[in-house]
């Protein structure tokens, strides 16, 4: 998710589009990206007058290449497909402009200074993002199952039971967590005095498709008891079936919590997702949205970060299109029908 006052990628631009497309408003597409609403026009244009291809960062004119277009195609597929430990012999998993300008001196012989490298990268259409951290323990094979498999069996499993289909997940957000930018003189950075402290706040929330949101914020170990509460709540406030989709970590897969739910008579039925796959999970994008948020706020101390989480959770609750927009990210397409 795009930060306000940093560049966005490719895939941000044109995932914005595709809300866009869906009848999703401005306003509401660059609340739901937290970026700035001028952003969104200036990409509607980009991509009007010259297609999705026209929202990829330009090289600046003018500069002569030091490549040839099939070395610069070489170190392209290098740092999109190959870590640095592989050809460096370092434990580096993270490409640099120094490493890859390391590299293409010892391949082709050609010096390049970082700020060079830097406009090569760009004009190859890569960018400076956060990766995702892949486990190695993930099994790529039970993903591609859930999506093609498990979940369409479970969606005409809800619908023949009319049950709502919610993901769930949990969230520990600290007090001294702080991210966003502001306006200061250059050269000088700004100060922003904040509460400070480990003390934390969880949250379990769940989210569907249907643009509905339901959360409990809470203080304390985030275990299974924390968890039956959260499901308790579920049940009280959702008068249809439930079938709550949860990663198989130790709260959700405990015998006290398979106990309540055998309990409910079919009220609530749980189902788990592949082991190392976040992607899959739409309620991820909840979490992002409530730390972009309250990051952003000045709070002393845990009461203070519980409002603000609180805040920004009833604004979604209200905003079910913004819930909507979440699933039109291009993992969750298997969701869709």
């Amino acid at each position: 998710m795009a930060r306000k006052g940093r560049r966005a990628t490719f895939e941000e631009k044109v995932f914005a589009l595709r809300l866009l497309e869906q009848g999703m408003s401005p306003d509401r597409v660059a609340e739901a990206l937290d970026v700035g609403r001028e952003s969104i026009f200036r990409w509607k244009r980009q991509a009007r007058s010259g297609g999705t291809e026209a929202l990829r960062i330009k090289k600046a004119p003018g500069r002569p290449r030091k490549l040839r277009p099939g070395q610069e195609q070489t170190v392209r597929a290098l740092v999109r497909d190959v870590v640095p430990r592989q050809v460096l012999g370092a434990a580096v998993v993270l490409w640099t402009r120094a490493l890859v300008a390391l590299v293409i001196a010892a391949w082709f012989g050609i010096g390049m200074s970082v700020a060079a490298v830097g406009r090569l990268l760009r004009g190859l259409g890569l960018s400076v993002q956060r990766p995702l951290y892949r486990s190695p323990r993930r099994d790529e094979a039970a993903i591609a199952g859930w999506r093609s498999t498990l979940f369409p069996r479970i969606r005409r499993q809800a619908r023949r039971r009319g049950a709502l289909v919610l993901f769930a997940d949990e969230m520990s957000m600290r007090v001294d967590h702080r991210s966003g930018t502001t306006w200061g003189l250059i050269g000088r950075t700004p100060v922003a005095r904040a509460g400070a402290g480990r003390r934390s706040v969880k949250m379990f929330s769940a989210v569907g498709a249907d643009g509905t949101l339901r959360y409990r914020l809470a203080w304390g170990s985030m275990d299974r008891w924390a968890f039956l509460g959260f499901c308790a709540q579920l049940l009280r406030t959702v008068t249809r079936p439930i079938i709550l989709i949860v990663d198989g970590s130790s709260i959700p897969t405990a015998r006290v919590v398979r106990d309540f739910v055998a309990r409910t008579g079919g009220r609530l039925r749980l189902f788990f997702l592949p082991a190392y796959a976040p992607e899959l999970n739409p309620d991820e994008w909840v979490n992002q949205n409530v730390k972009a948020g309250a990051a952003r706020e000045a709070v002393a101390d845990e009461h203070e970060l519980a409002a603000a989480m609180h805040s920004r959770l009833r604004r979604l609750q209200k905003r079910p299109d913004i819930v909507r927009g979440f699933f039109a990210d291009p993992q969750l397409a298997y969701i869709r029908p």
